[in-house]
């Protein structure tokens, strides 16, 4: 990625981060009065992680993990908390603008004190839901990696085949905040599944192979009867997609690189099929996903499985008869409401849809990112059961 397109995206994220920092100021320091002088102590640290906080999602790549682990634990709790208290507010002003209307209307005196009452009430209640929320959702990625069983029926599929089974493991983050341990749980559970094949749909680290790698290194354990695949997501461009390609591959993990390979069982079999992420060209020349290179001289009589990172990738995978891409990327929109947004650049946020005669399976995601926060979007590993239709 150029220099002019990593300043001009830091420059969005300053502007917003302020933005979202004043607003939270305006509402729950200026707007109820705190006394002095905690007002003016709260108004400084909001204005200090209006700052620091943009900076920490680059900074967290270079920093050793053992000084950046515990800083980014408090930074991106506060990541989490600052978009609840937003995502709280605007309701709660849309509120105080009708209560506004109202007392316009009613044509009598403005009474200040009202004012402050009602600020303080709305405030209150803010951080408090605010609170709450974000203790859920901290509790809810430090619990057990859950199981999360899918059955898919395709047509396509050989009766030979119904019963194969695909554990989906995509969007871990391994980085400031997920480590070795949650590593080693996941390979357990996901080995305990007995699966036919392992997907990893991209997204599995956040920093360098020299950083991350001994965190990954369980994954040489994992265990499948027609092999581990991998696909690269778009923060693997942001790690060094290059460098952990040939170490993922030194860890036995097959890397699909535009590329289709065969599985067969009993005398029948499927095409598995893996693309780059879209981001991939921005980076490395000679990256980027090319469907049709991947499925270049298939047999059309097999069903074909897609693992594709991004959601997106269902309108061309439709058109080339794909019956079944399984993606992540979306991560369920990790913290309501934000999942509201995600459908402006992907068609699917979770779940098992028909996308014309393709069937896809987006996952909320293995682990998380950002934020150790997930409100209204559990992370999954996937167990994905294919069956005859």
């Amino acid at each position: 990625m150029s220099v002019g397109r990593l300043l001009a995206f830091f420059g969005v994220v300053f502007t917003v981060s302020s933005a979202i920092h004043y607003y939270l100021w305006a509402r729950l320091v200026r707007d109820v009065a705190w006394p002095a002088p905690h007002g003016r102590t709260l108004g400084w640290l909001l204005a200090l992680l209006a700052v620091v906080v943009p900076l920490s999602i680059p900074l967290s790549r270079y920093l050793p993990r053992e000084v950046a682990s515990p800083i980014y634990w408090v930074l991106f709790t506060w990541l989490g908390l600052m978009f609840l208290l937003f995502a709280l507010l605007v309701p709660a002003d849309l509120l105080r603008g009708i209560a506004w209307i109202i007392e316009r209307l009613a044509g009598g005196p403005v009474d200040p004190e009202r004012r402050l009452f009602l600020a303080r009430v709305f405030g209150g209640v803010v951080g408090v839901g605010a609170l709450g929320l974000g203790g859920y959702g901290l509790f809810s990625v430090l619990r057990p990696i859950e199981v999360k069983p899918v059955r898919v029926a395709l047509s396509e599929l050989p009766a030979a085949l119904s019963g194969f089974v695909i554990a989906q493991i995509t969007d871990v983050h391994v980085g400031p905040t997920i480590g070795r341990a949650f590593i080693e749980e996941l390979v357990d559970k996901t080995n305990a599944m007995q699966p036919d094949i392992v997907a990893i749909t991209g997204d599995l680290v956040d920093g360098s192979v020299e950083t991350l790698g001994p965190l990954v290194a369980p994954l040489a354990r994992l265990k499948a009867r027609h092999g581990v695949y991998f696909v690269t997501g778009n923060h693997e461009y942001f790690s060094g997609a290059d460098a952990w390609v040939r170490h993922l591959e030194s860890l036995g993990i097959k890397v699909l690189r535009n590329e289709r390979v065969s599985i067969d069982r009993d005398g029948v079999g499927l095409d598995l099929a893996g693309v780059d992420d879209p981001t991939g060209g921005n980076f490395l020349p000679d990256h980027g996903p090319d469907l049709a290179r991947a499925l270049a001289g298939r047999d059309t009589a097999r069903p074909l499985i897609l693992l594709a990172h991004q959601p997106k990738a269902i309108h061309e995978a439709a058109a080339h008869g794909v019956a079944l891409q399984i993606s992540g990327h979306t991560h369920g929109g990790q913290i309501f409401p934000f999942g509201l947004l995600v459908p402006l650049q992907q068609p699917y946020v979770a779940g098992l849809h028909r996308h014309r005669d393709t069937a896809i399976y987006v996952s909320r995601g293995t682990g998380y990112w950002g934020p150790p926060m997930r409100v209204g979007a559990p992370a999954e590993l996937t167990r994905l059961e294919l069956v005859r239709a």
